[in-house]
């Protein structure tokens, strides 16, 4: 069953001129009863500005910042609260940075994080030096042989990485992917343990016409040596932000496990791709199927049964109402 998560709090029909407006009034109004009227400490005024930001809908947390530094009016508190909340972010949302010189991108992710600043691209064998707040990448530098795989475990991270590219162009416009090995990297040859992980980021922003999205996906494969299997476990999260005229916002999330039998090195990559393919394939569907019935059930099921403006809604016409005529025109449903 898809798990996709439309909280009370992310439907809220109000007027905003900036996703960060949209996002502060709403976390504002709900959190506007709970917070003491005495005046805060530091620490608390910088726990709540990590709060926004952390909470920041895909590619939206400079909008965030921007609003929060005005609204805080203290140059100190943002900046610890910025240092602290922007890497978690970055990393949470697997951002992708360009590097100096054309060299490649790197995804900013927990799986491919070397020390706090550094993160590693295993496609190009280079350490990518980051800057969290700026979001930008300031320089570059060959990986030290103790940061990279062995020649055993490089054939089977090279031959996955090469059919996940192929099937990323294929099924993600401006989609990045990595292939990193986070268990037994030093494994020299057959006998013993080891795991890959498959990272998937594609974004989508427009905030001209009012909406961002994302798709994140990592896709855990443990190789086991004794039994000659291959132990897959997948995650998928897809955000989006809807902010014309009203403020939606989508979470939602699927847990995946599959296996396979432990093959050569160019059978194994054909088979975790296809298993891939498969499970997002099938799990996209499944968010098609629940959008089109959301102006039948999901919006239906947020509004009161009689308003009090005693008049009916009129669910037999919900495409004059600009939201679910979005929703279909993204989706190319109803053609």
């Amino acid at each position: 069953m898809t798990n996709v998560s439309l909280q009370s709090s992310d439907y809220r029909r109000r007027q905003s001129l900036s996703p960060a407006n949209c996002f502060l009034e709403k976390a504002m109004a709900d959190e506007e009863d709970e917070l003491p009227e005495t005046e805060l400490s530091y620490d608390q005024k910088k726990e709540i500005a990590k709060w926004f930001l952390l909470n920041a809908p895909a590619g939206e947390i400079n909008y965030v910042a921007k609003d929060l530094k005005a609204v805080l009016s203290d140059e100190e508190v943002y900046n610890e609260a910025a240092m602290e909340a922007f890497p978690v972010y970055n990393k949470s949302h697997m951002i992708c940075l360009e590097m100096p010189s054309r060299a490649g991108d790197v995804i900013v992710s927990s799986y491919s994080e070397i020390t706090e600043n550094e993160y590693l691209d295993p496609r190009t064998a280079q350490v990518a030096v980051v800057d969290h707040v700026k979001q930008i990448c300031t320089k570059v530098r060959p990986a030290n042989d103790e940061e990279l795989p062995s020649l055993y475990i490089e054939e089977y991270r090279y031959a996955l990485d090469a059919e996940i590219q192929r099937y990323v162009s294929e099924s993600y416009p401006k989609g990045m992917c990595a292939v990193n090995c986070v268990k037994g990297k030093d494994t020299e040859g057959p006998g013993s343990d080891f795991e890959l992980v498959v990272i998937i980021t594609a974004m989508r922003l427009s905030p001209q016409n009012f909406c961002n999205g994302s798709w994140r996906s990592v896709w855990n494969i443990d190789f086991q040596d004794e039994s000659q299997v291959l132990d897959i476990k997948g995650k998928l999260q897809v955000g989006a932000h809807y902010f014309e005229e009203g403020n939606v916002e989508l979470d939602a999330k699927k847990d995946f496990q599959d296996s396979t039998i432990f093959q050569s090195a160019d059978d194994c990559a054909i088979a975790i791709a296809n298993i891939i393919r498969h499970h997002e394939t099938e799990y996209l569907a499944s968010l098609e199927v629940a959008y089109s019935k959301l102006p039948d059930n999901t919006f239906k099921d947020l509004r009161r049964k009689l308003p009090v403006t005693r008049t009916l809604f009129p669910w037999q016409n919900t495409l004059q109402f600009s939201l679910t005529r979005e929703v279909e025109k993204e989706l190319g449903l109803g053609k």
